[in-house]
């Protein structure tokens, strides 16, 4: 899959964030624990996961309704199962199969999923995380584990019982899985050096929609009282996403564009935002939405930074490569460190394709940025999910047209994301097959 942009157009109108992604198939795991039908609104219903997901919950025996216009999504999964599927039904694209487990092990004492694939986050072919955590999860909760050539077994005959869950270092993925399992085991689990994020948070609210028992104690433990059985129905809206609203904010000041946005999670956003403040951008906005304009500026320039990623409720490693863009058109050096994911620098090189002269220098956890720099046209490719998104923006702020190859990594990220930017007046077609080199120099020729 590749994107042409044509670049160079500034932004205008009004784009409404998404449900989040990082809460959304969290979600649809968690209504698959349910034998009654559990309604979600504000469902990012065209993410590339949110296909892949639904697709493997109907093969396995759920009812999954798809309301594109209306956003929603209803769950039925009464009558799933744990069958063996083929080689090519276990192929999912996606890391977080392993929160497709709870609902198979709750109903047949058995789970079959997929080997977690999905977003590389360094330069390496699978990135650096493994799934040795959710194996600890299955198996502190009585269940065994086999390893094969298509996919992960997990046993647990006479049902998951609960225990105690402390890892060695906070896992967002592994405190997800630990909470579906518990929420259906039979008796108490207390899961220590849990990492709760807002997505987290929104897993919690609705297992408890459904029923679930489940208490936090400060910010890192978390007690459930297993039902061991299924939970009940519910509907509950999905939580705006804040990293694609920190996405069009970055967009509209890189661009000059006059944009509101609507649906900011302020809530979820506020360490991101003060140092969005501290660059000398003043932000329009009401309870829940922002306007960004050039006068945001107050000095009519993006102020140089520094930043450093970690966990929330600071800036996330998903919001780096969003600084790193700020950096390109501050006027300074900017210096953005990355200390949980110290490896995702591997999009600089490639965003380096997009800028003018020598702007960009990345090591091992840091990311140094000399302003202000130009944005060219040019031939890039797909690195990581959000390292690909500033690749995508780069490409829409400089004039004239860029191919953006493997431009699937970005779209993975974003509800409708060619259709928001079309609406909003920017120039971008995506074409599923992969160009060849003449047929990239062609493209780029037609528009010179």
């Amino acid at each position: 899959m590749y994107a042409v942009v044509d670049g160079g157009t500034a932004p205008a109108g009004h784009v409404r964030v998404s449900g989040a992604k990082n809460s959304a198939t969290r979600l649809l795991a968690a209504a698959l624990l349910s034998d009654e039908t559990v309604e979600l609104g504000n469902f990012p219903t065209k993410l590339v996961d949110v296909g892949h997901k639904v697709s493997f919950a109907r093969n396995v025996g759920a009812t999954v309704e798809v309301d594109h216009i209306n956003e929603m999504v209803a769950v039925n999964a009464a009558s799933l199962t744990a069958g063996v599927l083929t080689r090519d039904e276990y192929d999912l694209p996606i890391r977080t199969t392993y929160l497709l487990a709870a609902a198979q092990l709750l109903r047949e004492g058995i789970a079959r999923i997929p080997y977690p694939g999905g977003c590389p986050i360094g330069g390496g072919t699978s990135g650096s995380r493994g799934y040795d955590l959710h194996i600890m999860v299955w198996e502190r909760m009585g269940a065994s584990v086999r390893e094969l050539e298509d996919h992960i077994e997990i046993s647990a005959p006479k049902g998951m019982v609960g225990g105690e869950i402390n890892f060695p270092s906070s896992t967002v993925g592994g405190t997800e899985n630990a909470l579906l399992c518990a929420a259906v085991a039979q008796g108490r689990s207390s899961i220590l050096n849990a990492y709760i994020t807002p997505e987290v948070n929104d897993l919690i609210a609705l297992l408890r929609r459904m029923g679930a028992s489940i208490t936090v104690y400060g910010s890192s433990h978390i007690v459930v009282d297993g039902r061991g059985s299924a939970l009940n129905g519910a509907r509950m809206d999905v939580m705006s996403d804040r990293i694609e609203a920190l996405t069009w904010i970055v967009y509209a000041i890189l661009s000059g564009g006059n944009l509101t946005i609507e649906g900011v999670p302020f809530e979820s956003m506020e360490v991101p935002l003060i140092h969005i403040e501290q660059a000398g951008i003043d932000l329009f906005r009401n309870s829940n939405s922002v306007h960004v304009t050039p006068e945001c500026l107050q000095s009519g320039r993006v102020e140089p930074f520094e930043l450093a990623c970690g966990a929330h409720p600071g800036v996330i490693s998903d919001m780096q490569a969003f600084y790193v863009m700020l950096g390109l058109v501050g006027s300074g050096t900017s210096r953005i460190y990355d200390y949980r994911y110290p490896e995702r620098i591997a999009f600089v090189g490639e965003l380096a394709k997009l800028v003018d002269g020598d702007h960009l220098a990345a090591e091992r956890g840091k990311i140094t940025v000399q302003g202000p720099a130009r944005f060219i046209p040019g031939v890039a490719n797909s690195t990581d999910l959000r390292g690909s998104m500033a690749v995508v923006m780069a490409a829409l702020c400089a004039p004239g047209r860029s191919v953006i190859q493997n431009a699937q990594m970005a779209l993975r990220g974003y509800n409708d994301l060619e259709a928001k930017l079309r609406r909003l007046g920017s120039q971008i077609a995506v074409y599923e097959d992969a160009p060849t080199p003449s047929q990239v120099a062609d493209l780029l020729a037609a528009r010179g």
